[in-house]
């Protein structure tokens, strides 16, 4: 009953069909997972992608949090005896968290109020005399409730009767609900500095902060964000209020019947409920909902801008070299081989003070020709323009090098007889952390930080998925204020959102590491260490069906991961692409009726065009799945990523002095934001395009305009060199 109930709020909140929904949420309580639902449930979804599936599956959860609040309240409610058939049918018809508060708050256990101590006093009569405003006397009325010594006198009575009519007020539903109103029409959020912490280098980065207003319906999340940073810090005080002498005028006109003696009593107890009970709570309300809502819009970006890097082009299996560059310390270099396996290591300081520069290049070209690299990955961190010019120029041959001998710096113009390997600068964010976590000293017990820090610069040039996913995503560089934002939805999101990646992509079943496997649908730690060692035991997997061998891994397990992993020469071709194995037999069907084999199938494509699948159409099988199934029969196991692309900064600048306004410059997306894109022009530091610089009409988001690692052209309009920022803008540039 329960269920059917979450599906049709569910259904009207994201405007879908309930019957869509309603098979959602039980292919969710079956255990199935998001990308498994999306990809391979379609008939039963009605082709719901992931993000509405997603959405599906965190309202069901909210949904089921309410419900549990409401059996505790049911439960106080009817434990204190006030239970009441009208109040248990309003408890069970709500589903708004606002509103079931609201309904509770009188009967919520509550520390000693000056209300419930008054009404020990027994003054609570007194104080429904008071709210009728019809004694023409209080004070008169008021000696009868004198009780020394807890009342002592006329005033004493008054003044807790008055408690009580404040924090009634303050709880009523109504009330409650206009001031909702109120805050929201508005409501304007107020930032000042603290004083005693206004001159200090902490309080810098917040100085846009120190004296700022806005309505709090404007407040863009990161505002908001670095303001609530600066409150966290001590530096800054937010408040957020409507107009307080509207409210408390509004409030009077439903409990002030005149300007009786009465009248102004209340008058006084209802201002006082306002300003000390009803707005302080009402505004904490608004704070955690506005925070709220900016947290969802930073975390919603930064799954984008990690959706986007994961999906970054791979270079696909080459040998590599992985070169960590640095000045003082040098540049760290790695070799590694097609699958990524870790062929040779070394240092090189081609760079101040030391400048070995010519005993570097040979070491250069010594590693190119030995391990035969095809591709160079250069982190973009600490010289690495200046190591990315200086690989330039070895693979250019100004470095005239004998790798059997010395160098020979006479003869500059000597080519090298080789085709150089591409160079490529990729982002080295998160390698640090990956290089000192337990998935590296695993994977490289032997190996310094420094070694692993390098290899992990290579192998994402090679695959950014596979490499990647071994990272804390909040250490990946593409975030806005993630530590700021409730951590456990974070995770939630970014879990996702490396779960859905993954699944897109698929994932080699044979050659993916452990972390890897882990983000498979349906698996998880446990299974995807039981497949490593699986393999490491018995060789190389020839078939999904033999995944059925892996210990733990069962029926429901082998259902929902098999269609996302590959196996690029398994003797089925199919067991290398995106069908899923219980749909075998339908194209087994459509090979035969072909008269060929399901590999012909794959490779002929007259006769795949000649399929006419209304044919194979049954109760559980529809136009969709087959659909994807003759898509998946055109290119199997194809990479949905990118074609990779070399990139070369402008020459004329390597540091900021070098930038003039006006100067147009390549350069490569590293973060997008609300606000704007941040872009790597070569120089040490990136500059911001703001959002009003991005285009020459206007757009909701950068994301509209922008992707992550984009290659774009811009143009230089302020340079800052006090505070080291660089403005930019895309307005008027040809991309």
């Amino acid at each position: 009953m329960e269920k059917n109930i979450f599906a049709t709020l569910i259904a009207q909140r994201l405007s879908l069909q309930e019957r869509a929904v309603a098979n959602t949420l039980t292919l969710l309580d079956e255990g199935c997972t998001i990308p498994f639902i999306s990809r391979y449930r379609k008939e039963r979804t009605g082709g719901l992608d992931e993000v509405q599936i997603a959405a599906i599956s965190d309202n069901y959860e909210r949904l089921k949090e309410i419900q549990k609040r409401k059996e505790t309240i049911t439960k106080t409610i009817s434990d204190l005896d006030k239970m009441t058939p009208e109040l248990e049918k309003r408890i069970a018809d709500c589903w708004d968290a606002n509103e079931l508060e609201d309904i509770y708050l009188p009967y919520k256990p509550k520390r000693r109020t000056r209300a419930q101590v008054a009404r020990e006093q027994g003054l609570e009569p007194l104080a429904h005399i008071l709210l009728l405003q019809r004694e023409r006397d209080p004070e008169r009325a008021a000696e009868r409730f004198i009780t020394a010594p807890a009342v002592p006198s006329v005033s004493a009575a008054l003044k807790g009767a008055q408690d009580i009519i404040a924090e009634t007020v303050s709880e009523d539903e109504r009330s409650r609900q206009q001031l909702r109103g109120a805050f929201r029409r508005q409501a304007v959020i107020t930032s000042k500095v603290v004083k005693a912490k206004a001159d200090t280098d902490e309080a810098a980065k917040f100085a846009d902060y120190f004296d700022w207003q806005e309505p709090l319906r404007r407040c863009s999340s990161h505002r908001l964000l670095a303001m609530r940073r600066g409150e966290a810090e001590g530096i800054l005080r937010i408040s957020i209020s409507p107009d307080d002498d509207e409210c408390i005028d509004r409030l009077k006109r439903h409990y002030v019947y005149g300007n009786t003696p009465c009248g102004r009593l209340v008058a006084e107890a209802v201002e006082d409920g306002y300003k000390r009970l009803l707005k302080p709570s009402i505004e904490t309300e608004f704070a955690a909902i506005s925070k709220e809502k900016a947290d969802e819009d930073a975390i919603r970006i930064f799954a984008e801008n990690l959706r986007q890097l994961l999906l970054g082009a791979p270079l696909g299996q080459k040998r590599v070299m992985g070169i960590d560059p640095g000045f003082r310390t040098g540049c760290k270099i790695v070799c590694l081989d097609a699958q990524g396996n870790l062929l040779h290591h070394e240092a090189i300081f081609p760079h101040p003070p030391v400048n070995k520069r010519m005993e570097s290049a040979m070491a250069i070209q010594k590693m190119i020709s030995k391990y035969q690299i095809e591709a160079i990955s250069i982190g973009n961190g600490t010289a690495s323009r200046e190591t990315a010019d200086f690989i330039k120029d070895v693979l250019a041959g100004r470095y005239a090098v004998d790798i059997n001998h010395n160098p020979h710096p006479s003869a500059i113009s000597h080519q090298p007889s080789a085709i150089p390997p591409q160079t490529f600068v990729v982002s080295e964010d998160g390698a640090s952390v990956y290089s000192a976590s337990k998935i590296a000293r695993d994977e490289f017990p032997d190996e310094d930080v420094t070694v692993r820090g390098a290899v992990s610069i290579g192998r994402r040039l090679m695959d950014p998925l596979a490499e990647l996913v071994k990272i804390d995503p909040k250490s990946i560089g593409v975030g806005q204020y993630q530590h700021d934002v409730d951590q456990a939805k974070l995770k939630h999101s970014l879990d996702q959102t490396v779960e859905s990646c993954v699944n897109n992509v698929g994932v080699n079943l044979n050659t993916a590491s452990q972390h890897l496997l882990m983000y498979v649908s349906g698996l998880g730690p446990t299974l995807a260490k039981n497949i490593v060692d699986y393999r490491r035991e018995n060789g190389a997997f020839t078939s999904r069906a033999q995944l059925k061998k892996v210990p733990r891994l069962g029926p429901a397990a082998f259902q929902q991961c098999a269609g996302f992993l590959r196996i690029p020469d398994a003797k089925n071709p199919l067991d290398n692409s995106a069908v899923h194995p219980e749909s075998y037999a339908i194209v087994e069907q459509m090979a035969k009726d072909q008269g060929c084999t399901v590999a012909d199938l794959i490779n002929n494509k007259e006769k795949r065009e000649a399929i006419d699948i209304q044919r194979y159409v049954t109760a559980d099988v529809g136009i969709p799945t087959l659909t994807d199934i003759l898509k998946e029969l055109e290119k199997p196991g194809r990479d949905p990523r990118q074609q990779l692309e070399e990139f070369e900064f402008d020459p004329r600048v390597n540091t900021v002095d070098d930038l003039i306004e006006g100067m147009e410059l390549p350069g490569i997306v590293t973060n997008i934001t609300n606000f704007g894109t941040f872009v790597d022009i070569g120089v040490h530091q990136d500059g911001l395009v703001h959002i009003s610089q991005m285009a020459n009409r206007r757009i909701n988001h950068p994301l509209d305009v922008v992707k992550l690692h984009q290659h774009i052209r811009v143009r230089v309009i302020e340079v800052d060199r006090r505070r080291n920022r660089i403005s930019l803008s895309m307005k008027g540039v040809q991309q």
